[in-house]
């Protein structure tokens, strides 16, 4: 059975929409699923234990290549302890590449800051949805250059990681 991802305007009223004022890219992506007891940060840890080996693989391409640049070796999106429970995780807790910036039952964004641009991600529930929306705020021209390959990119791989979830 495939399941459909839809492109979708952020959820708004969720914590991410509050933050797209002045985002230079934001997209989200939306699916249905059972409804589940489950906190969006056990869906995020979900997608992110099922990412695609081609997304494992483009991400150490880009941690290759950015260091070329001065910029940070992100590791790879499943990076994560599998072993540590959602439960105990709060604000500020690193989880694999992101780090936990707002955290509710509903709604996790995660999110990570470079010198050329400021990334969240966030998953959000509903009764039997569930929400990625991705934003992105530019500090410099390195940060538009960087946009320019990561974009698209970013198109095929929020889809990939839902639709490879293991909560569908």
């Amino acid at each position: 059975m495939t399941t459909a991802i839809s492109a979708v305007d952020v959820p708004p009223n969720s914590e991410i929409a509050s933050r797209l004022a002045g985002a230079y890219y934001y997209d989200s992506y939306e699916t249905t699923i059972k409804p589940t007891s489950q906190s969006a940060l056990e869906l995020y840890l979900q997608v992110v234990a099922g990412t695609p080996a081609w997304i494992n693989t483009m991400m150490a391409l880009r941690n290759r290549v950015v260091a070329l640049f001065g910029l940070k070796n992100l590791g790879g999106l499943g990076d994560v302890d599998a072993a540590k429970p959602a439960a105990v995780y709060r604000v500020g807790d690193r989880v694999g590449i992101f780090t936990i910036r707002y955290l509710s039952e509903q709604e996790v964004i995660l999110g990570d800051s470079d010198k050329h641009l400021r990334a969240e991600v966030s998953v959000c529930k509903a009764q039997d949805k569930v929400a990625v929306t991705t934003v992105v705020h530019i500090h410099n021209l390195l940060g538009r250059v960087y946009m320019l390959f990561v974009a698209p990119m970013h198109r095929l791989i929020v889809p990939a990681s839902l639709r490879n979830a293991r909560f569908l």
